[in-house]
């Protein structure tokens, strides 16, 4: 099956991969931004011996969180480099995590439905097709489960701020990261999880702090928002 995936995208974290567990490099503020998220999912999913799926998985941050919890969890993605650095870290700090170079689509010829609870964070607004691959997601996790999506919204003060201010005056990550126009607005998300036969649970805004390099979860989802699906249960 192919893969909903831009090879130019892949290939700018792969060449990344290898400073991706350093939490005071380009990274920086996923490393920050990691608990919040986290507890969010955490708050919202039993995760003790859930089958968790962490798509676009990158070096690990959130696989492992999901590990110590409790979960069995799988962690993919298309960056071999990243992988390769997610399957070393998991080794050095003793987490069993099934780790796989693969695209969701792939996944879902041998593990429709199996999953209690799916995440895909940050990589919506780095695909050619964002409505397929919640549709994706939406195929992998069991009727009843959960789907947990992060992104940023697209609109100026998200232009101005998670493009302009962090990538080209605070150097908070590398620049090209991010296009605009592959942003996108929390309705469009809640459109595709509609058509997919999911659920919008909750949606809360992420806000970082480079002065004070923290981060928090707000109701204001203007620039980075994290998305709480469900799948509808199948009527008897």
């Amino acid at each position: 099956m192919q893969p909903n995936s831009d090879a130019s995208e892949i290939a700018k974290f792969d060449a990344a991969s290898h400073r991706f567990w350093d939490a005071d490099g380009e990274f920086k503020p996923l490393h920050k931004l990691n608990p919040v998220r986290f507890r969010y999912v955490q708050e919202r999913a039993p995760l003790g011996g859930a089958r968790v799926l962490d798509v676009g998985c990158g070096g690990g941050l959130l696989a492992e969180s999901l590990a110590r919890a409790g979960a069995q969890v799988t962690a993919i993605d298309l960056a071999p480099g990243m992988v390769d650095t997610a399957r070393l870290h998991a080794l050095d700090s003793g987490l069993t995590i099934d780790y796989l170079v693969e695209s969701a689509e792939n996944l879902t010829v041998s593990r429709t439905g199996k999953f209690d609870v799916v995440t895909c964070m940050e990589m919506l607004e780095h695909v050619p097709d964002p409505a397929a691959t919640v549709a994706t997601l939406a195929r992998l996790v069991r009727p009843g489960g959960h789907v947990f999506v992060s992104t940023i919204n697209r609109n100026f003060k998200s232009f101005a701020l998670a493009i302009v201010a962090a990538e080209y005056v605070a150097n908070l990550v590398p620049r090209g990261t991010h296009e605009y126009e592959r942003l996108l607005k929390p309705s469009e998300v809640a459109r595709f999880a509609r058509a997919a036969a999911l659920e919008v649970k909750d949606i809360a805004g992420l806000q970082y702090d480079p002065l004070r390099e923290q981060c928090s979860l707000t109701s204001d989802p203007s620039v980075n928002y994290l998305m709480h699906l469900e799948r509808r249960a199948v009527r008897a």
